[in-house]
């Protein structure tokens, strides 16, 4: 046990190292942009340069910043009617500036947004000190996992995709990667833990398959992905983009697939434990209740969830009256309903596969 609690904590030590190194590493996504931010707090504020029309705003808000090295300089803060984008600024509140690329050392600093590491850093801690305080050894696993997944995706999934490789293939393989560690931090070298793995990959592969059918079919090119035509004039022009929206669905659909096999999995390897007696096929059918009590509630919670994240856009089409018909049609509805179908497919596949190589590993049959 104290062997397994000095491996957590060097999982931990490791893995919040490489976060660490993603977030600070220079070669990041923030050389771009003439330089690395740094935070500053708004003395004053100009807005006379500002336009207003309803709810946006268009012009170049100029102010006096304050640095750490208590300095004071001025700022220029862009604004380019986006409500999504845009950072109105008000005197008290703290931004994100960076030097411009190019210039003499006296041109105005550039305001990006305001500054949002500090509460995201509290709100990671606090979450991190919840799931320890309640999870334990295994709470600090899967925190572990949560950091590991996030430096997987930022550090070899969007890279390799950009880079121009097989999205759907990058995608396959990363989730077999995380799954794996995910699995294995959380279930340990067991084999509850092999068989979630097993049926989970099983499941995300037929989710791959199924979203390169259904994705013909609804004839979804990808364009509908968030900030997909940004992405393409940053010199990414050459990305399948349909493949890319294969390889999203698949990403965000692997968790809830991770979820339930190792519901099922955990549920047969506790049966097979209470009656060593029982065999592969006792194993398997009680394997598939288990799945069935489950599965429902899974695939719900992929519908409100993709639902949850596109919840304007269905208002706008309530507001205006548009037609069921019309709506479902549209690029971005029909873009989401493969998503959610998709998604749905696999995990209902996953109980079965779950199910099938939980009791191949735990009965007492070879």
């Amino acid at each position: 046990m104290k062997g397994a609690r000095i491996v957590s904590v060097a999982v931990f030590a490791a893995a919040l190292a490489a976060v660490a190194l993603s977030v600070f590493d220079a070669g990041g996504p923030s050389g771009a942009t003439g330089g690395r931010g740094f935070r500053a707090r708004v003395v004053a504020t100009d807005d006379s340069d500002l336009t207003t029309l309803g709810f946006v705003r268009y012009g170049t808000q100029t102010m006096e910043v304050e640095l750490p090295d208590a300095s004071r300089r001025r700022a220029a803060n862009v604004m380019r009617g986006q409500m999504e984008l845009d950072s109105f600024c008000r005197p008290g509140d703290s931004v994100l500036v960076t030097a411009p690329s190019a210039g003499s050392p006296d041109d105005p600093l550039v305001v990006r947004s305001h500054w949002r590491l500090g509460p995201m850093a509290w709100a990671f801690g606090l979450f991190a000190l919840l799931l320890v305080a309640f999870g334990g050894i295994v709470g600090l696993n899967a925190l572990s996992s949560f950091m590991i997944c996030c430096v997987v995706i930022w550090k070899f999934v969007i890279p390799l995709i950009l880079s121009g490789r097989d999205a759907s293939l990058v995608a396959f393989l990363a989730t077999a990667a995380m799954t794996f560690v995910i699995m294995l931090l959380v279930g340990g070298w067991t084999r509850k833990a092999l068989a979630a793995f097993g049926g989970s990959m099983l499941g995300v592969a037929a989710g791959l398959a199924l979203a390169h059918v259904f994705g013909a079919l609804m004839g979804v090119n990808g364009a509908t992905l968030p900030f997909v035509q940004t992405l393409v004039y940053s010199g990414a022009a050459s990305l399948d983009l349909a493949d890319v929206f294969i390889a999203a669905t698949v990403i965000a659909a692997s968790g809830a697939m991770m979820d339930l096999s190792m519901d099922i999995a955990a549920g047969v390897c506790e049966v097979a434990r209470h009656n060593p007696a029982l065999g592969f096929r006792e194993l398997a059918m009680s394997g598939l209740r288990i799945g069935r009590a489950t599965v429902g509630t899974m695939t719900t919670t992929l519908l409100l969830a993709y639902s949850g994240g596109y919840l304007t856009l269905l208002m706008v089409f309530a507001a205006q009256g548009t037609p069921c018909a019309d709506f479902l049609n549209s690029p971005i509805v029909a873009a989401e309903v493969a998503k959610t179908l998709v998604g749905s497919f696999a995990i209902v596949l996953v109980a079965p596969f779950t199910a099938l190589v939980s009791a191949l590993l735990s009965s007492r049959r070879r």
